[in-house]
């Protein structure tokens, strides 16, 4: 079973998102508190002064066809499309976007040595990319080292030839490690596509 680490990317933009959310959730817990006063029999005045409700309600009741100028129009038309387009932007922004953390290898020293080596995952990935491409039915490959274990992605030229070149390359994975004197990592291959010359290949 794979144990990688996950990880969230994440920008400026989601900050901005969650402050929003916060001055949203605080209007909503606010205008919740004076609901709660009134149902005390707290005076409506006295409400009204905590969070003018009843001062946007008259406002908003006493607006006429004579308010609604070219000016207005002209306002929300422009600032409705805007707020589309900054809001769901925002919302874009919060979709939380995992993927997997890279990771280094300690590499063995012996005894009586001091000092440590290490190995970046590049280095490794580059040694897995480079043995699953000597698969001849391999067009494409990919490693992937999470620190404890190494995933290889590869795209193979035709469908026929998947369950083989998948072994294959986890063998060659494999071997390609004890070969340069890497520690003997779990190898797990994954299959990201193949070129179907022929429709009736999957038949």
């Amino acid at each position: 079973m794979l144990r990688q680490r996950i990880r969230v990317r994440e920008s400026s933009f989601v900050l901005v998102g969650r402050a929003l959310v916060v001055l949203v959730s605080l209007a909503i817990l606010w205008y919740g508190l004076m609901i709660v006063l009134l149902g005390l029999g707290v005076p409506r005045g006295t409400v009204n002064l905590l969070g003018g409700y009843r001062s946007a309600y008259d406002f908003l009741e006493g607006l006429a066809a004579a308010d609604i100028t070219s000016t207005v129009r002209i306002v929300t038309a422009v600032a409705g499309p805007i707020a589309f387009v900054v809001f769901g932007f925002l919302a874009w922004k919060q979709i939380p976007r995992p993927y997997a953390a890279r990771g280094s290898l300690a590499l063995d020293q012996g005894e009586g040595t001091t000092g440590t080596t290490t190995l970046a995952a590049h280095a490794i990935e580059r040694v897995a990319e480079i043995a699953a491409s000597a698969e001849s039915a391999v067009s494409g490959a990919r490693g992937r080292f999470g620190g404890e274990d190494l995933t290889v992605e590869v795209h193979v030229d035709r469908a026929p030839e998947v369950p083989r070149a998948l072994r294959e390359v986890q063998r060659r994975v494999t071997e390609a490690l004890s070969r340069h004197g890497l520690p003997a990592l779990p190898v797990s291959v994954m299959l990201t596509g193949f070129d179907r010359q022929q429709p009736r290949e999957l038949n």
